[in-house]
């Protein structure tokens, strides 16, 4: 059961309208890494979660978190849309550099939302389900974790400094500061995991069923030897199991392919026929034919 408060967990006060910039703003609302990703990816891993305990309640207490931070980032782009409807866009239309300006604002934001924010990335692409993971395998799910708070943290910063809204700014300063807790704590509750099952996922997988000769092997695929001299060529593996191994010229390991032809009903090119007009060099084209295989 969620229970809501009626003030936001922080202000999220514009100094001025901008709808250019609530449009930009939508993208960490309703954009791959934005704050509804984030809601959904831990809600569902934290209801989905079977090992009971404080893992559960501590995605549980993140996910809700962010439910608040995606309601301060409506709130912020429904101020920003304050004002600025088609009556300015009217008189926008007598001054180019006005018309410009204006120009840029996400016209459903007015058209099919009423000034107020939308479920959408910054170019109207639909929020999807398919941003988020809950695999079942909280090390896994952690690790997603680490990279949509990285990404998110990011964006974020990027937009801190596409704006000189002192408002907005302290409202994404906020955000900012949370992205920095939320990677130390992913990276915390990843190193207590490891601790405990291993590096590797999933740990009670038994290696013996994979090929262990390249388990370890970094193979140089690109022109250039710089690779060589990672981390991940060099020294022991952060399973612990063995040592990396560098490959600067990895060989081949498997077949050739060689397909057999089509069935006739799928009308695809023939292999029969290439071979034949190249062996012939001067056929004609009604001598091919292309006969079902017996």
């Amino acid at each position: 059961m969620f229970y809501h408060v009626k003030e936001l967990q922080y202000d999220a006060k514009p100094s001025h309208p901008d709808p250019v910039y609530a449009k930009k703003l939508q993208e960490i609302l309703g954009g791959q890494y934005g704050e509804m990703s984030v809601m959904m990816q831990y809600l569902f891993q934290g209801w989905n979660c079977r090992a009971e305990g404080k893992y559960r309640d501590m995605i549980l207490d993140i996910a809700t978190e962010e439910i608040a931070h995606v309601e301060m980032i409506a709130t912020m782009i429904a101020q920003l849309l304050d004002g600025a409807p088609a009556n300015d866009q009217e008189q926008g239309a007598k001054d180019p550099a006005v018309e410009a300006v204006l120009g840029g604002m996400n016209p459903q934001h007015a058209i099919v939302n009423g000034l107020g924010a939308q479920p959408n990335d910054s170019v109207g692409f639909p929020w999807t389900a398919r941003y988020t993971i809950a695999s079942g395998n909280l090390l896994a799910d952690f690790r997603a974790n680490l990279n949509a708070e990285s990404q998110g943290r990011l964006q974020v910063c990027r937009l801190y400094e596409m704006t000189t809204d002192p408002g907005v700014r302290d409202m994404l300063s906020f955000l900012i500061a949370r992205d920095t807790m939320h990677q130390n704590q992913w990276m915390a509750a990843i190193e207590e995991l490891e601790q405990t099952q291993g590096a590797i996922v999933p740990s009670t997988f038994n290696q013996e069923y994979e090929k262990q000769e390249v388990s370890y092997s970094f193979m140089n695929y690109s022109e250039g030897e710089e690779s060589s001299s990672g981390r991940w060529a060099n020294g022991p593996t952060f399973d612990g199991q063995a040592n990396f191994e560098y490959i600067q010229n990895p060989k081949a390991m498997g077949q050739k392919p060689s397909l057999q032809p089509g069935p006739v009903y799928i009308h695809g090119t023939n292999p029969m026929n290439m071979r034949m007009m190249q062996g012939a060099g001067k056929m004609e084209p009604n001598q091919m034919t292309n006969q079902p295989l017996q």
